[in-house]
């Protein structure tokens, strides 16, 4: 599969890329909220939310057929732009991999559920009809990340112009000009339907101060943030309906049932995918003793690993991890960087295919303990199923967003799948098959596991309305 990609990638012509991308750079950084250029960009967060509200007014009156017609121009506009979308996030947040992050705006052009997700339910008896529609929220206030900006713009504007809604974009600092160029093209894909202006909005600069005023604003009916714990906190706190998308950690057990090749396989893909930015992604492995010798045999010899030993270990941690204020932070310098690259920094040579670091440590190590982002494996060895699942429980810490495991063993997948209760569970295939790369079902970029909702598509940006007509409207 890593072959398919790369080949992708690679037809592209790197030099008309780079300058397409740069225009787009610079037109960015002039942008003005009258540009015909970039649509949907305004340079003040409160012009932005009045927009939107006009055009949600608009919006709403339209049949459900128009919304599908904007949703299917806007699945073109990934199509037509996704080698330059994925170059744009690359080289502004210096995160992930060009090839992986086309792959990834395909699945949302792909996989990103329209209109047909919003279903009525209708009781008919002798009593009458009743009726149970889905409608907008509204204007849906929406906080962007930097490892995946124009692929979450994408997912959530599908999602919420199906439902009905506009959304009103504050994108992360360190990828605006990605994220603004995904609502420039969702814009682009609505006026070439029927003159559609303002679906998706966002800012020029956004700052602590504008994403304040979205948090704060009344004509601002749901708020919706794809991002760390500190945002979810004040999505919580917010005192409006929230949407939160949070930290994941995600564990993978390996019991001894397992087929291990595969397994190796398998945590290799989903851990090195985009460098390890997607919060699904497989960001420690807990093994049982029994297998664990053959499981790091396969991930060095056929999946190009590359295994710390002792001191290098200490000095990884000491390169990705900063102590603040008696706490460890990551390094952002090594956030979605390349196995290589990370491996350079603590004097080691080698391979630039390499895909993914691992080491062995305990439970308690920070490098284990700690979601890191990067491609960097921590191998726990367990003595049994029963142990791995409670290391699995601490690890994963209550996010109850993402947990896969390997094992041919229905019932250890069953306890797994109970102890863990999270939003995404997937069993013998690599992470990124739990939102519908390489499984089956829908996509999404926002993985609701803190506040419930789970996989967001557009049935969850709408609200039940009930329609009763008494003792009429119904056939015997």
């Amino acid at each position: 599969m890593e072959q398919d990609y790369l080949e992708e990638g690679e037809e592209v012509n790197d030099a008309q890329l780079k300058e397409i991308v740069a225009n787009v750079v610079m037109k960015m950084n002039g942008i003005a909220p009258s540009s015909n250029h970039h649509l949907g960009i305004f340079e003040d967060m409160n012009e932005a939310i009045a927009a939107a509200k006009v055009a949600q007014k608009k919006l709403r009156q339209m049949p459900l057929e128009t919304r599908d017609q904007i949703i299917d121009k806007i699945r073109e506009k990934i199509m037509a732009n996704k080698e330059i979308l994925a170059r744009m996030a690359v080289e502004e947040t210096g995160m992930g991999k060009v090839g992986h992050k086309i792959l990834k705006h395909e699945l949302v052009a792909k996989k990103t559920p329209g209109t047909e997700c919003i279903k009525i339910d209708a009781w008919s008896g002798d009593q009458g009809l009743t009726l149970v529609e889905r409608g907008p929220y509204g204007v849906i206030g929406a906080i962007t990340p930097s490892t995946n900006p124009s692929e979450t713009v994408f997912c959530n504007g599908i999602g919420m112009i199906a439902a009905g809604n506009t959304v009103v974009f504050n994108p992360h600092p360190g990828a605006t000009k990605t994220a603004n160029f995904a609502v420039n093209l969702i814009n682009e894909a609505a006026k070439e339907v029927g003159e559609f202006e303002n679906l998706a909005v966002s800012i020029r600069k956004p700052t602590l101060e504008s994403g304040d005023i979205l948090f704060k604003h009344p004509d601002i009916d749901l708020l919706v943030a794809t991002g760390g714990p500190g945002i979810v906190k004040v999505i919580l706190q917010s005192g409006k309906k929230g949407m939160a998308a949070g930290a994941g950690n995600p564990p993978v057990l390996v019991d001894e049932t397992a087929n291990i090749r595969k397994a190796a396989e398998d945590i290799v893909n989903g851990a090195s995918f985009d460098n390890n930015l997607p919060c699904i992604a497989e960001k420690e492995v807990i093994v049982v003793d029994e297998v664990a010798d053959e499981l790091i045999y396969y991930m060095l010899s056929e999946n190009d690993c590359y295994m710390l030993r002792g001191e290098e270990i200490n000095r990884l941690a000491n390169t990705v991890l900063i102590e603040k204020n008696g706490k460890y932070m990551l390094n952002r310098d090594f956030v979605g960087r390349d196995a290589s690259v990370i491996l350079k920094a603590i004097g080691i040579d080698a391979p630039e295919q390499t895909k993914c670091i691992i080491f062995e440590g305990c439970k308690e190590n920070l490098l284990i303990k700690e979601e890191l982002m990067m491609p960097i494996l921590g191998i726990v060895r367990v003595k049994d199923v029963d142990e791995g699942i409670e290391t699995a429980v601490l690890l994963e810490g209550g996010n109850r967003h993402s947990a896969h495991m390997h094992s041919s063993n229905v019932n250890n997948l069953t306890k797994y799948g109970k102890a863990l209760d999270t939003a995404i569970f997937v069993k013998n295939a690599p992470s990124y098959a739990g939102i519908g790369f390489g499984g089956e079902g829908f996509t999404t970029f926002t993985i609701a596991s803190k506040t419930g909702e789970g996989l967001t598509n557009a049935l969850s940006f709408t609200r039940a309305r009930r329609c009763v007509m008494s003792n009429a409207l119904y056939i015997r």
